[in-house]
């Protein structure tokens, strides 16, 4: 009986529903942990400790599968994204300060700061993205460090301040030539205060299954596939008409953005905004770079997971006090071996693969 052989189109369609439920699996995923996690907060089943780990989970979430699109995806290295998320945070809360007594709804100011958060670190991403991305390698990941640094800097010396006649922009109180009825908002070291607190856990959850859809469709329509191809071999991308330029600053452009909205929901979460190394530094970029790793380079589910373990974990271990950093740093080493581990069996397993072929192929030609 003669073997069915699947057409093209078959395998097409049978590759695109592998993708969708791959994906809806992942989505599913995150929405139980949000019904989970809700119902436990509603009937007072969650310690107030780990209520405040919701929101920042989800900015971290958001973060890692951002980064990865990047890392991941495109296949470059990149350890300036807090510089992005610290653009969206503070443009994000300036934009919630100066239109505290203007007319509308908590939510409407909130999705608007939004909106500008995105803009704004999305623009960042176009005017560092078109130098940066023709370097390579540690070559990339040094210029966009030293980006994140500079962001970090530049809103650290800057005053900014509201009266009747305009904004006041100057490098210290002295210089801002402000009415004495005049509102400071950006106060150098000290940030922005008085940012409305609208974060909240369904917020977040909303921002993550966006991001996701966003991500995922990207990777899976014609834009993702060459995005994939550049990372894969940009030689024989540009041999097949693939514009590397265009859809490295794409990519580069969109993940940006997302880290802009994971800033403006960080921003919101907090009374005060300031930067720092820990929240804006090549500290948080590394570990977002962290999660990625451990989750799987392109693996968007595996940044999902990722992230909201390891950002709990420190919490979880509070109880055995002064070994806290101790067991989180095993717990690191052991997922890195685990994933390195898995990655080496399919190694293998490829090799064999080959080997066998390589025999099957020398057998015919010597029959």
């Amino acid at each position: 009986m003669a073997k069915k052989v699947n057409s093209p189109l078959e395998k097409k369609k049978s590759g695109v529903r592998s993708v969708t439920k791959k994906n809806f699996v992942t989505y599913l995923i995150v929405i139980v942990f949000y019904a989970v996690f809700q119902t436990l907060t509603a009937t007072g089943h969650l310690k107030n400790a780990y209520q405040s780990l919701l929101v920042p989970i989800c900015y971290s979430v958001v973060m890692a599968v951002s980064l990865n699109l990047v890392v991941g995806v495109l296949g470059e290295l990149s350890l300036g994204h807090a510089g992005f998320m610290c653009v969206g945070a503070y443009c994000g809360a300036f934009f919630s300060v100066i239109t505290k007594d203007v007319l509308m709804t908590d939510w409407l100011r909130f999705v608007l700061a939004m909106l500008i958060g995105a803009a704004v670190a999305a623009l960042a991403g176009v005017i560092i993205g078109i130098p940066v991305l023709r370097l390579k390698g540690d070559y990339l990941a040094i210029v966009t460090l030293a980006f994140g640094e500079i962001i970090k800097t530049v809103v650290n010396v800057l005053y900014i301040g509201k009266d009747a006649s305009g904004f006041h922009i100057a490098m210290s109180t002295k210089n801002l030539d402000m009415a004495e009825d005049g509102l400071l908002i950006l106060n150098g070291p000290q940030g922005i205060t008085g940012t409305p607190k609208s974060s909240n856990f369904t917020i977040g959850f909303i921002l993550v299954m966006l991001t996701l859809l966003i991500v995922t469709n990207l990777m899976d329509s014609r834009t993702g596939r060459a995005i994939m191809s550049i990372r894969d071999n940009r030689i024989a991308a540009e041999s097949i008409g693939i514009d590397v330029t265009k859809y490295k600053l794409m990519a580069f452009v969109i993940a940006a953005a997302i880290a802009g909205c994971a800033g403006v929901l960080y921003a919101h979460n907090l009374n005060a905004l300031t930067a720092n190394t820990n929240n804006f530094g090549y500290n948080m970029s590394i570990m977002i770079l962290v999660y990625v790793v451990l989750g799987g380079l392109g693996s968007v589910r595996g940044s999902v997971i990722a992230a909201t373990i390891l950002y709990a974990l420190p919490e979880l271990f509070r109880g055995v006090g002064q070994y806290r950093m101790l067991l989180y740093a095993i717990v690191l080493i052991v997922m890195m071996i685990v994933n390195n581990g898995a990655f080496f069996v399919q190694m293998k397993e490829k090799a064999l693969y080959n080997i066998r072929s390589g025999k099957k192929n020398n057998a015919k030609e010597a029959a």
